[in-house]
């Protein structure tokens, strides 16, 4: 038998992609639409690579299983590895390679899609449409021109949005642990983040997820919020206390609400939910807010996008089978 690769989390447009890149050398690809646990851990032989998405938990359990059955390496089809215990993979010398940057325009710009279309209620505006009202009360937006959008990190993803949002004149205020200096010089002005919260309009978040940044947007941060203020989060759903701000939706301090990510989302996305009762009375909540909008963890998800992340996660493969793993190791 050859070199395999076990895919967790997969659906039909994974399966294609990765059959599409896996070309020269070519491995076996076994694909499992289930998340992967303690018990689909077993799935996998002695010197599997597995490969994983941001759903799937691989904990010291997980992981554990994995190392018993013999996988020789972890595989994250994604850039954020917040869902991998780290510690746990070097001491049980798991090497993990993930694909760290495989468009980040394809999230920049689901993220102002979700800015303008709360903004201008689009999704309200179709939905009147569809029913054959074609009245506008209601509808009012503003213009994005001269608006101040604080963006909290600012990776490839986050300076992308900057310079497009720069681009719409804009005032672009921005809060990194390491401010890139080309941003400056194009305009944006890096501050605190209690000035971020306190002058921004609309704030975008952008960082990764770490103890430290778990429910950035919680009650003590909101209470220093502008009333109306419009929060969008296309970065991790643990960056937000869904509870804190449901409560401040309700009270209007939170006026729009844009998210491509949600805490708990390894229950609901991906799945079809459509003639089923939704479990998360949390989540439920969500969905009826006018001024929430809701996207599927979709935000990186283009056709240019797709195929780097399979190009890269073939790569990544190609360099553990082969013991180079200094160039993909994290």
């Amino acid at each position: 038998m050859g070199q395999r690769i076990v895919f967790y989390s997969t659906k039909k447009y994974d399966q294609e992609s990765f059959i599409r890149a896996n070309t020269k050398p070519k491995f076996e690809l076994i694909f499992i639409e289930n998340h992967l646990n303690t018990q689909s851990a077993k799935l996998t032989q002695a010197g599997d690579l597995v490969c994983v998405f941001v759903n799937d938990k691989c904990g010291h359990k997980e992981l554990s299983v994995l190392k018993a059955q013999g996988v020789r390496g972890l595989l994250l089809r994604s850039a954020g590895f917040n869902h991998v215990d780290l510690k746990t993979c070097k001491k049980l010398n798991l090497p993990v390679a993930r694909v760290p940057s495989y468009s980040p325009h394809a999230v920049a710009e689901h993220t102002l899609m979700l800015m303008l279309a709360l903004n201008r209620k689009i999704h309200r505006a179709s939905n009147r449409m569809r029913e054959g009202n074609f009245q506008i009360d209601g509808l009012l937006g503003f213009d994005m021109n001269k608006k101040t959008v604080g963006i909290i990190g600012t990776g490839q993803i986050g300076a992308v949005l900057a310079k497009i949002l720069l681009a719409m004149n804009c005032r672009v205020l921005a809060y990194d642990l390491s401010p890139n200096e080309k941003l400056k010089k194009l305009g944006v002005e890096y501050v605190t983040l209690p000035k971020l919260f306190s002058t921004s309009h609309i704030i975008s978040l952008h960082c990764p997820l770490t103890p430290k940044t778990k429910h950035i947007i919680g009650p003590r941060n909101i209470k220093l919020m502008q009333p109306g203020v419009m929060i969008i989060n296309t970065g991790r759903g643990g960056l937000i206390d869904t509870v804190s701000v449901i409560a401040a939706l309700k009270n209007g301090k939170i006026g729009y609400l844009g998210l491509d990510v949600y805490e708990e989302e390894e229950q609901i996305f991906s799945e079809d939910f459509s003639g089923k009762i939704i479990q998360d009375d949390v989540f439920s909540r969500l969905l009826t807010f006018p001024n929430v909008l809701l996207t599927a963890h979709q935000a990186f998800f283009t056709e240019e996008a797709v195929n780097e992340i399979a190009r890269v996660t073939i790569e990544n493969a190609s360099l553990i089978f082969t013991n180079k793993t200094s160039l993909a190791f994290l």
